[in-house]
């Protein structure tokens, strides 16, 4: 790897260390940390990220694209957040602390569609360069779970410090930031109509039965996904599992490893199998979780967590591969963008206010249970399926390169 692509690299890696420092204990820190915050307010504070993904086309395409380098708005962004989170590790109450992380999680969310902006402008072959440089963003998200909990900061109750350190981390970045290569707008991006930045143009592909089916499976597949991100953390930690955080990086080893292997496998396995097999884990994860513990069960824990490469490489990256072979050159980047915001914009805010009002439905006085709260999604998750499976008709494409622009 050459000096510039190991400095892109440690942009991703720093980006998503900032991200899985405090987003993945977000859940155990409301539960159980001095805020003590209930399902609705757990989901409300996920919420942060589903807006900040709807906002995110708003503030890059029209600003950021149009006026500022690319790097010198990420540097900016990232020092505000690094005060953000500073200030949401010291809140005394829910008000002011889910106050902060919103304001935060709206210039975080746009900082990765920036991050991308920067690596790509600076590569020859985006498609086989970006990979490497994307898996060390991966690879961030890894070190910073195995770090909390290594420091033993959940049996600790001190969580406010992953928060800190996602501070100290954002304030890293933001500095070297403004060392990255010079990345100005681009002339067609300063006359791109609204409708371009948002993504509209791609609306043309929902005339497509086949994309149609994929697009409504796939905001409906989110709301699953948000039981995982919002509450996998809290049910491990109420399990009493010792280093959940760390447990949880297994996911994202599984999802490297995968992503690595997804050109050979998309073009062994075509689109509609691995869409199928990617859904199909996820009722599988939560079944596992259902009937898992600490003890006896702790290997059906595992091998839920495992199955996060599968679940999010075989439906999502398939999905982004699928959606640019779909669209073709001309409406490429707006359908990546359409997709983007449809399902972790408004997929994952159904699928946020639904997880937090089904785990108050499913807990009492005694606490949750979970057995019947992680059956839930994976009913959802499990009609999804077969509708999918009943109503897709695949459309030969070409296999191409992953587009990697979030993490799982």
């Amino acid at each position: 790897m050459t000096f510039a692509m190991s400095r892109l690299s440690a942009m991703m890696f720093l980006q998503f260390f900032i991200w899985g420092a405090w987003f993945v204990t977000l859940g155990t820190y409301l539960v159980q940390g001095p805020l003590k915050a209930s399902a609705s307010q757990v989901a409300t504070a996920f919420l942060s990220q589903s807006i900040g993904a709807i906002v995110a086309p708003f503030l890059v395409g029209l600003i950021a694209d149009r006026y500022f380098a690319a790097q010198r708005i990420l540097a900016v962004l990232h020092l505000a957040g690094a005060v953000l989170m500073w200030f949401a590790s010291t809140a005394t109450s829910f008000d002011a602390f889910a106050a902060y992380v919103m304001a935060y999680m709206l210039l975080f969310m746009p900082t990765l569609a920036l991050a991308n902006s920067v690596a790509m402008r600076h590569m020859r072959s985006p498609e086989k360069q970006f990979p490497p440089v994307r898996v060390a963003g991966s690879i961030g998200w890894i070190v910073a779970g195995v770090l909390i909990g290594w420091l033993g900061w959940e049996q600790a109750h001190r969580l406010e410090l992953t928060f800190r350190m996602a501070a100290a981390a954002s304030l890293m970045l933001g500095l070297y930031a403004f060392t990255l290569p010079h990345t100005p707008p681009l002339a067609q991006q300063r006359n791109a109509s609204l409708g371009q930045i948002l993504g509209l143009d791609a609306l043309r592909l929902l005339k497509s039965r086949s994309y149609l089916v994929f697009f409504l499976a796939s905001i409906a597949i989110c709301v699953p996904l948000s039981f995982y991100y919002n509450f996998t953390n809290p049910y491990l930690n109420d399990l009493g599992v010792r280093g959940a955080a760390g447990l949880q990086s297994l996911g994202q080893v599984s999802e490297v490893l995968l992503m690595l292997a997804m050109p050979f496998l998309f073009a062994r396995l075509g689109v509609k199998t691995m869409l199928a097999i990617g859904m199909a884990a996820w009722v599988v994860r939560y079944g596992m979780f259902a009937y898992g513990d600490a003890d006896g069960g702790f290997a059906l824990l595992v091998i839920g967590i495992v199955l996060h490469g599968i679940c999010y490489d075989f439906f999502f990256v398939t999905g982004q591969i699928y959606t640019d072979a779909h669209a073709g050159p001309a409406v490429r980047s707006s359908a990546q963008g359409f997709i983007t915001l449809a399902t972790y914009g408004v997929g994952m805010l159904i699928g946020t206010f639904l997880s937090g009002a089904v785990v108050e439905h499913y807990t009492t006085a005694a606490g949750p249970d979970w057995q019947k709260i992680w059956l839930f999604p994976a009913a959802v998750a499990f009609v999804v399926l077969v509708a999918f499976l009943l109503l897709f008709r695949e459309r030969p494409v070409s296999a191409g390169a992953p587009s990697t622009s979030s993490v799982s």
